[in-house]
């Protein structure tokens, strides 16, 4: 089982406490993870990334492990430490400012 951290606003979509869980088939890649994110949760699709390109959304960062995954590609496997449900995947909205 998956685990997956949510965002606030995320959360406030799903309703929910900001972790989900998630079932997902080995190996345990970037897009399968949302892929099952967005059919468990239909409002989501669109906002962790673009629904035709599916690359992910600007201000949305992806972290497992104490690594930013950002810009790992989306077929890479993500560690085992995930894939086994010890540690989170985190979903992080970025901020911007000046």
């Amino acid at each position: 089982m998956i685990r997956v951290q949510l965002p606030a606003p995320l959360r406030r979509l799903t309703k929910t406490e900001g972790i989900v869980e998630l079932e997902i088939s080995t190996p345990v890649t970037q897009r399968k993870l949302l892929d099952a994110l967005e059919l468990r949760f239909p409002m989501l699709r669109g906002t962790t990334r673009d629904q035709q390109t599916k690359k992910r959304r600007a201000y949305v960062r992806f972290f497992a492990c104490g690594e930013d995954l950002s810009d790992a590609s989306p077929d890479a496997v993500l560690p085992q430490a995930v894939a086994s449900g010890k540690e989170l995947f985190l979903i992080v909205g970025a901020l911007a400012g000046g």
